[in-house]
């Protein structure tokens, strides 16, 4: 079939897509920019559209001879998230309509059961979507998905860092909340199913895995596959949802713009009330994958350097798409910039591993409790900080998350630009070039760039630049001494 992925620059989008080639089916991806699905290891088998789910006159294209279109976006992070998601599921059903589109499958969170219960923002979002879906004109499979446990995914990185870190903890109440979690690659195998779903299914479907457990008990098995000691865990009343949510970004990688939304729907118990999805796509042979398998599989990607997609891979819809500018006039003034160069005694394919390799458990190769600092400051404010890290310790991919900074472009062997998503009065890139010298050697140049914002731009730049030459200056020099000493 050809089958239309939205959201294939996200988790479970980007995993969707290639599962998808795979099984033989004809895949278009829906990005704003086509540039941010240019390096994925399936990027020459897929037609790549380019289109805004906010913008309906971009969508016709993209949706043209489609027989199955996925809904897998959401604008989570974003300050008014519930409007920005309602206005994209009215488009894209209304799109799907138009297109002759034969089936429509979304992948949304649980609903809330008991009575007089108050859902969460996020979940009330996620329910308002699959409802508009449902009442379009196409067939629609909503298909609603508890806590995701998979390498990479949000819901496991918090679990996996809160567990990791505290030996013992005081937590709040909901972490004795049921929740029936499911493991990425069952919620893959249903989403690929459901593009065969008879015409006359419209409906949603709760999925989940074997096991129903309390988050309290994630975190105690988690210790146990993980080979950890059991942990102390004390929940108590006072700690609210907004207090959690601070707790949970304090500790773990996800920024409190994604962390609160997630413990928001945790404060509900998730559990599946119905398994009439395998009437239509059967469970596997050895059963679905149960919390502890899952898990080990989870690790076992991590490990190995094998993880294909994280949640950080998504840029919110507000990141800027234009590319680094490198004319003041045309960016409107000021352009403030920060270039070192270095002789290198080393050929360009060694000081391009060096290149490639920064960030994450490699550091910034200068002034380590600086660039931590400056992690820690952008998390305060409410920022994604360092802690992000990167999908692979080797090789990076555009569009992909690199701690506060996201991949921009690369040409291999001779460029990397970084656009920083720290909280900034302006805009910033950093570039990292190898130019080769001769008789073996290579040229380091390194370029910061920033865009200020006002009056607080030009402030912030003359508040950094005195420690300029200690950082990047150290960076270059270390950058430089690296590739050398391979």
């Amino acid at each position: 079939m050809r089958c239309l992925v939205t959201g294939a620059t996200g988790y479970i989008g980007g995993r969707l897509a290639p599962r998808l080639l795979d099984e033989g089916h004809q895949v278009r991806c829906l990005a704003r920019n086509a540039g941010r699905l240019r390096d994925v290891p399936w990027a020459a088998r897929a037609e790549i559209a380019e289109g805004d789910l906010r913008r309906p006159d971009t969508l016709p294209a993209a949706f043209a001879d489609v027989d199955v279109a996925y809904y897998l976006v959401h604008s989570l992070g974003q300050a008014d998230f519930e409007a920005a998601d309602r206005e994209a599921a009215t488009n894209f059903a209304r799109a799907a309509a138009e297109a002759g589109v034969r089936r429509v499958v979304y992948l949304g969170g649980p609903e809330p059961k008991e009575d007089g219960e108050v859902p969460s923002p996020h979940l009330r979002s996620r329910a308002e979507v699959g409802r508009i879906l449902l009442a379009g004109e196409v067939p629609t499979a909503v298909l609603r998905a508890a806590v995701i446990i998979g390498s990479g995914s949000a819901s496991f990185e918090m679990l996996r860092y809160l567990t990791e870190r505290l030996p013992a903890m005081v937590t709040p109440r909901w972490v004795r909340n049921r929740i029936q979690p499911i493991a990425v690659r069952d919620v893959l195998r249903y989403l690929a199913g459901a593009a065969t779903l008879p015409p006359e299914v419209n409906r949603a479907f709760d999925i989940g895995g074997p096991d129903v457990l309390t988050f309290l008990a994630m975190m105690q098995r988690y210790a146990q596959v993980a080979g950890l000691r059991r942990r102390i865990i004390v929940p108590v009343r006072p700690l609210t949802p907004s207090l959690s949510s601070h707790w949970v970004g304090l500790i773990t990688p996800v920024p409190n713009a994604i962390a609160r939304p997630l413990v928001e729907s945790l404060i509900h118990e998730a559990v599946a009330h119905e398994h009439d999805i395998a009437g239509y796509v059967p469970d596997p042979p050895g059963g679905l994958t149960g919390f502890d398998q899952a898990v080990g599989l989870a690790l076992a990607k991590v490990r190995d350097a094998q993880v294909e997609t994280r949640w950080s891979t998504a840029s919110g819809p507000d990141a800027p798409a234009e590319p680094l500018p490198s004319d003041p006039k045309w960016s409107g003034g000021t352009v403030y910039t920060d270039v070192r160069e270095r002789a290198v005694d080393a050929p360009t394919s060694a000081l391009w591993r060096v290149i490639e390799g920064v960030g994450g458990e490699h550091g910034w190769y200068s002034f380590p409790l600086a660039w931590s600092v400056r992690g820690w400051l952008d998390r305060l404010v409410g920022g994604v900080g360092l802690r992000r890290g990167r999908r692979d310790p080797h090789r990076l991919q555009v569009g992909e998350a690199l701690d506060f900074w996201r991949v921009e472009e690369i040409v291999p062997g001779q460029l990397l630009r970084l656009r920083a998503e720290m909280r900034l009065p302006g805009r910033a890139w950093l570039e990292m070039r190898a130019e080769p010298a001769g008789d073996g050697r290579s040229r380091y140049v390194q370029r910061a760039v920033f865009l200020p914002r006002g009056l607080p731009g030009h402030a912030y730049w003359g508040s950094v630049a005195p420690f300029h030459a200690i950082v990047f200056g150290g960076m270059a020099r270390n950058i430089a001494r690296g590739a050398e000493q391979l």
